[in-house]
């Protein structure tokens, strides 16, 4: 039987794709739980239609990730850390910490979008790849001063 996926099934294909399924799956599995339609030429417009808007609202996402990603190379963060007398941190920055600098500053990032190249562990200023989207990246500076 062939069916047009309305959602993503890990082991047949994305929303829109027509796949040749057997009739029991299809039937069983797929119908039922509104994961395909059967072919039919208002399915693959009403498909079609969903595929642009979903077009559209990427393409919106995605600007909105470029303007934040601008937003973040201009802005700077500062971290203190506890450092000796030689300037060398008692442990290192880590991803973690940066990313709870930016959530203070308004920007909320997840600790997986920020980069470090290697380890942080003495003072100093940094700069940090942020990878919003697998199209988009920045750079971020990170000044690591002495706590008092």
């Amino acid at each position: 039987m062939e069916v047009l996926l309305t959602k993503e099934v890990d082991t047949l294909g994305k929303s829109g794709d027509v796949v040749v399924v057997s009739d029991g799956y299809a039937r069983n599995y797929l119908l039922p739980r509104s994961l395909a339609v059967v072919v039919t030429p208002e399915n693959m417009k009403m498909i079609e239609s969903l595929k642009r808007k979903r077009e559209e609202d990427e393409k919106k996402r995605l600007e909105g990730l470029k303007e934040l990603a601008a937003r973040i190379a201009a802005h700077s963060c500062t971290i203190t850390a506890k450092a000796g007398v030689d300037d060398a941190l008692y442990g290192s920055v880590s991803a973690l910490e940066i990313a709870a600098a930016l959530a203070a500053d308004g920007y909320e990032l997840d600790k997986k979008q920020i980069e470090i190249a290697e380890p942080i562990k003495a003072l100093g200023l940094y700069t940090v790849a942020v990878k919003l989207h697998p199209e988009i990246a920045c750079n971020l500076k990170v000044w690591v001063i002495k706590e008092k």
